[in-house]
């Protein structure tokens, strides 16, 4: 199994928590031929088997992500009636948050909702901002909720990385305030070490 090192993550939910950090530690080895920064990079092993998945496609990887996510959400018992996994940042032929969440869903028992929370309009990518306040405003009205499926319900909302916790905010404050839902726990595959 997996080795996983729960994380509380902040935010508008009643619970969050990431598996473990994305990166155990990043060394800064110097400049490539363009002038860009290089690191040596070690990843925790659940980081590890996200990079896989989502940088060289290697669906070797969701097992062993989804069965550390489903023996932690048995452990951690939030009591979740839906799955809804946060809608990805950017196109891909197969979106890694919606390989993990899927299985996921099933091997704990609880409903998959994947078009529940979707994109009113295009969102600049988020990691290239780094003012938080300033992430929040390009997320307004960012993101509509299917509120016929989430009034009443509590909502375990999933997503793969947890930078500085903006979008997952969002849809939790949509969750709650649009869609009606009763709780709302969050959990991700990882967290970077620094919230930008």
């Amino acid at each position: 199994m997996v080795a996983i090192n729960p994380i509380r993550i902040p935010g508008r939910w009643s619970q969050g928590y990431a598996l473990d950090f994305h990166t155990v530690s990043s060394l800064y080895v110097g400049d490539d031929e363009f002038g860009h920064p290089r690191f040596e990079t070690t990843r925790s092993e659940v980081g590890d088997l996200l990079y896989r998945l989502k940088y060289s496609n290697d669906k070797s990887a969701i097992p062993d992500l989804v069965g550390g996510a489903a023996e932690f959400l048995r452990s951690w018992k939030p009591g979740s009636d839906l799955l809804i996994p946060a809608p990805p940042s950017r196109k891909r032929p197969e979106q890694p948050v919606l390989l993990v969440a899927a299985p996921l869903a099933q091997a704990i028992g609880v409903s998959f909702v994947p078009d529940c929370i979707k994109k009113t309009r295009d969102v600049p990518q988020l990691k290239d901002v780094h003012d938080f306040d300033k992430r929040t405003k390009l997320l307004e009205g960012a993101f509509a909720v299917g509120k016929e499926v989430t009034t009443g319900k509590r909502i375990l909302l999933f997503d793969d990385l947890f930078r500085s916790g903006a979008t997952l905010s969002a849809l939790a404050a949509l969750l709650y305030d649009e869609g009606g839902a009763s709780d709302v726990c969050a959990l991700t595959l990882t967290r970077t070490r620094r919230n930008q």
